[in-house]
């Protein structure tokens, strides 16, 4: 007698576990992409119970809906552990700027960049940067992102980052991707305090993570065991290394465990500040220096590199994720989708991206786009490969290799995207 599923796929030219046992792939294991041939996956209440090959599975399961993939290749969905997709506003005025020879730094530095994305996120309310950004989800979710992350840091004063942790929460309970959350009080730097960053600094500390841990502490997130964690955006002209210390151990304090921005234009020392306090991830790397890279490999935290960002500003320099796989580090892939220096919702086309301009193999930048991505937001042990006991979160692309979702860019290859088990999108269509 066959045992009973709620959804059956079969007949899968390649299924891409990219299953791994032993936390983060590094080294050669980034390079298996875990392949079972003409293969399978059985799920039920929302979780993967088998996969193998079509033959084994067919004869041991019988499905509510049995999904013929025709030989098109199944991959986990998608994870994008560093995203800022809640905002009001958008910066297409200094896309012009920096094609005319503004630098990031120079734009920020005239109040425009994340400033600018403040004064339109400060003015809007919750449901308004629900509606904004729901339109988004539904674009990363189209293109395979089944988990992302979503970071404050728009607000820059209490009441509005709280609104922006709020709209996390209302965009997790309303759309099928699940949602990360992430606390950044220290993304800049505002107006009202400029020429006195420890001022702001100490208002991120002593009222602002409170504030953050205390709705979170009453949130379903919390019910539900998914993290907030605590960012910074350590960097000149926005806080240095001591200042990103008090800002991270504030929220370690609180619960909050540490991610942070490092190394984006300058290595002040901040990826060793990560390391040091246990980051679950370090994010951008772009200035990480050799002696940098070598403590981020010899530990636990996962190096997440953004190559949409460099490519949006026009950069010829990207992270060197190939040195830092080979030193043996952790990498992840990210969209970092913003308004300003990112906007960018889709994950293959960082993964084409990351393996054209950083070196990494196809094999390499799936497994950094999915089990290391979900390491990197602690979610390792859900989400982001196909093995039993697993959230069942799916893709089922338009060709027979999963290496074409990298090798091909400007169009979509997710055909089908299956979330908790449920098929969300079908035909590439909701």
């Amino acid at each position: 007698m066959k045992t009973p599923v709620d959804l059956l796929i079969i007949n899968a030219g390649q299924v891409a576990t990219c299953a791994s046992q032993d936390g983060p792939k590094r080294g050669p294991a980034l390079r298996d992409p875990g392949l079972i041939d003409h293969g399978a996956v059985a799920c039920k209440d929302g979780l993967i119970v088998d996969v193998g090959p079509t033959d084994a599975l067919a004869a041991r399961y019988q499905a509510d809906e049995t999904v013929d993939a025709n030989g098109r290749a199944v991959i986990p969905g998608l994870v994008d552990p560093h995203t800022h997709v809640v905002y009001a506003g958008d910066r297409v005025g200094e896309f012009e700027l920096r094609i005319q020879g503004a630098s990031y730094m120079e734009i920020m530095a005239a109040g425009g960049g994340i400033v600018s994305t403040m004064k339109a996120t400060r003015a809007a309310s919750v449901e308004e940067l629900v509606a904004s950004a729901l339109p988004r989800l539904d674009a990363m979710l189209a293109l395979g992102t089944t988990t992302a992350e979503i970071k404050s840091g728009y607000g820059l004063e209490t009441g509005a980052e709280l609104r922006m942790l709020q709209a996390a929460a209302e965009l997790d309970a309303r759309h099928p991707m699940d949602i990360v959350p992430t606390f950044l009080g220290a993304h800049a730097v505002p107006p009202e305090y400029a020429g006195r960053t420890d001022d702001y600094a100490n208002l991120v500390v002593e009222e602002m993570i409170p504030a953050a841990a205390a709705w979170y502490e009453g949130s379903d997130f919390a019910a539900r065991g998914v993290p907030l964690f605590n960012d910074v955006f350590c960097e000149q002209n926005a806080f240095d290394v001591a200042q990103s210390r008090r800002v991270l151990e504030a929220g370690l304090a609180r619960g909050l465990p540490v991610k942070a921005h490092v190394d984006e234009f300058t290595p002040l020392g901040g990826l060793s500040l990560a390391v040091e306090l246990g980051a679950v991830s370090a994010d951008h790397l772009d200035a990480t220096t050799p002696e940098e890279g070598a403590r981020l490999a010899a530990s636990g935290t996962v190096g997440v590199v953004l190559p949409a960002v460099n490519f949006n500003l026009g950069s010829a320099h990207f992270a060197d994720a190939r040195s830092l796989i080979d030193a043996g580090a952790a990498l992840a892939l990210a969209t970092d989708i913003n308004p300003g220096s990112a906007p960018c919702p889709s994950m293959p086309l960082v993964m084409a991206m990351a393996c054209r301009y950083q070196k990494l193999l196809p094999a390499e930048a799936l497994n950094a786009a999915t089990i290391n991505a979900a390491h990197a937001l602690a979610l390792g042990d859900r989400i982001g490969s196909i093995e039993a006991g697993k959230q069942a979160d799916l893709l089922i692309l338009d060709a027979a290799d999963y290496r074409h979702l990298a090798y091909e860019f400007g169009g979509n290859l997710v055909r089908t995207v299956i979330k908790r088990g449920r098929i969300v999108r079908r035909n590439g269509k909701i």
